[in-house]
């Protein structure tokens, strides 16, 4: 039997107890740190504007042109409009203006939505993405609809009525019907201005064109405008209803409007 010095027993000793506790630990650090599903990223934006303030003075003066027949103090408080009742304005927020003049009255209404997944596998985006589809759904629009290829007159139109946020981080939504008048009769959008999916604004964007009668008599058009960009979503609903009872609103007219007004507030959202 060889003979082994005390000393190199020992040093034998501690690095077979050391290479024991290295394995040990590596073990432990590997199982530690198996890969995870990363977190899906957040939406670009983290806040959103200021409503009342979002509109240049110059559109809201095209957009109410009752206003500048009014006194200035009213003309001025119709031009600050009014904020809509929200109890989270991180998540959403909106603002409405009206000017009545003696032929007509014309409402304006834009809102903002930001969309937050609290699921850590849905990005903000993603969720976004799928609270729009549901607005285009509403609107009567195929999700997968090429731009300019609207829905049939004669059908059944939801205007929806956003409420507070809810826990998942949308908002719930109320319907209520509208009905768009039938082909060839007056007031029905002429051709390529029925409800339809738009190029070039946001990430995806729709407008949706509904006629219907105020009470019995004065007809009331309401053009909307909705466009998702990253996770927040953006409402324009322009609005008119003259006070002949034979006038119906100018379709083309409202429609242009309500698009240039949707570019702008898309641009201030990209600054």
């Amino acid at each position: 039997m060889a003979y082994v010095p005390g000393v190199a027993l020992l040093a034998a000793l501690a690095a077979g107890c050391s290479a024991g506790s290295d394995g040990t630990a590596s073990d432990a650090d590997s199982k530690a740190g198996s890969p995870l599903v990363p977190a899906a990223p957040p939406g670009r934006y983290r806040t959103l504007p200021e409503p009342c303030r979002a509109v240049p003075l110059a559109t809201l003066r095209d957009l109410l042109p009752g206003a500048a027949e009014l006194p200035e103090d009213q003309r001025e408080k119709v031009y600050e409009g009014t904020a809509a009742v929200t109890y989270d304005t991180d998540r959403k927020v909106g603002c409405r203006w009206k000017a009545d003049s003696p032929d007509m009255s014309r409402n304006l209404v834009i809102d903002f939505e930001r969309v937050v997944s609290y699921d850590p596998a849905v990005s903000d985006d993603t969720l976004a993405g799928e609270v729009y589809t549901r607005k285009e759904s509403a609107a009567g629009l195929s999700p997968a609809a090429t731009p300019g290829a609207g829905k049939s007159a004669g059908t059944a139109t939801p205007t929806d009525s956003t409420g507070s946020a809810g826990s998942t981080g949308t908002s719930p939504t109320t319907d209520t019907p509208e009905t768009s008048p039938a082909p060839g009769t007056p007031g029905a959008p002429s051709e390529g201005l029925e409800a339809r999916v738009l190029d070039n604004l946001g990430d995806t964007a729709f407008l949706d064109d509904v006629l219907t009668r105020a009470g019995s008599t004065a007809q009331h058009r309401t053009v909307s405008v909705v466009f998702r960009t990253s996770n927040v979503i953006v409402t324009v609903r322009y609005a008119e209803q003259p006070t002949l009872v034979t006038k119906v609103p100018d379709s083309r007219e409202l429609q242009e409007k309500a698009r240039a007004l949707a570019r702008k507030l898309a641009e201030t959202l990209s600054e």
